[in-house]
């Protein structure tokens, strides 16, 4: 397959933790992918869109400079390199455009167990140890303090007990690498998931109309997780008190039943679990023919 500038390039995490999330999510987009040989590009088959395959840290940057249109990444990396951009004079030339609701972790700053931590001024005149140096640093820098930021590239969390820093900021999800480690989580500095960034360099009508297309799809199929499709039967003297029951859904569809002026048909759309719970309480308030369908997408 050829490869044309007309495409979109989207740059995808190579491999790690949010990899398979992101392809997943442009496939349940309708996007259909063929890998190359050399296994860093994957070739939309029937739309002009390719994935690159990529170290994350260098998402923001390829964005940046225009070799790909979109970029899946963590906004963790965003927020570093455009804070590292910006104490080297320069500014990252992409946008932030959508939340992908996965991904979700934090960075944070992590003391020992055994030291006392009352809020930043504990940093004060400390080592510190990161993967995050530009995140970390503009924390320091607003909350005036000072102390020495040590650059790790893996393995943050040992940092400690090979005395070589007495705190460390790494992302955190769990948990339970911190607490192998005798550390605990004393201050956030972000909140982190994957996001959709997007160049701002101008893409040209039917690229741009592409990238809407996809963004409006991404929504369509997030909009629908946990989502599910409620169909049922209730007297109408009980619609209130069945509308109130339905979780988390919008006004719901009210059909007449045919040859029953006494009963009606409800559909809804609940974007929150439906539990067992709730199909019995729908039940005990009148509620009939209970049927429950998974949502695959939606658009408003």
């Amino acid at each position: 397959m050829e490869y044309s500038e007309q495409r979109i390039k989207i740059a995808v995490q190579k491999s790690g933790r949010l990899t398979d999330h992101s392809i997943d999510l442009l496939e349940r987009c309708g996007l259909k992918v063929t890998r190359s040989k050399d296994k860093l590009i994957c070739y939309g088959e029937n739309m002009p869109i390719d994935l690159l395959l990529v170290r994350d840290d260098d998402i923001p940057g390829l964005v940046s400079d225009d070799v790909c249109d979109l970029g899946i990444v963590g906004l963790n990396v965003v927020e570093e390199k455009r804070l590292k951009l910006e104490q080297e004079g320069s500014k990252g030339m992409f946008k932030h455009i959508f939340e992908l609701e996965f991904g979700q972790c934090r960075l944070s700053i992590a003391a020992p167990e055994n030291v006392q931590y009352d809020g930043p001024d504990s940093l004060e005149n400390t080592i510190i140890a990161t993967s995050y140096v530009s995140l970390l640093t503009d924390y320091l820098t607003k909350n005036s303090i000072t102390a020495e930021v040590v650059f790790l590239s893996g393995a943050v969390e040992i940092a400690p007990k090979l005395g070589r820093a007495d705190f460390i900021c790494d992302l955190v999800s769990s948990g339970n690498t911190l607490r192998a480690n005798a550390l605990r989580e004393v201050a956030v500095l972000l909140e982190s998931e994957a996001v959709v960034i997007q160049t701002l360099a101008p893409l040209g009508d039917e690229k741009q109309a592409l990238v809407d297309k996809i963004i409006q799809r991404l929504d369509g199929v997030l909009k629908v997780h946990d989502s599910k499709y409620i169909m049922l039967h209730a007297p109408r003297s009980a619609l209130p008190q069945i509308r109130a029951l339905l979780p988390g859904s919008e006004v719901p569809t009210v059909m007449p039943l045919e040859g029953n002026d006494d009963k009606v048909a409800i559909h809804a759309v609940c974007r929150e679990n439906v539990f067992w719970e709730t199909l019995e309480n729908l039940k005990a308030a009148g509620a009939s023919s209970l049927l429950v369908l998974p949502v695959e997408k939606m658009l408003a």
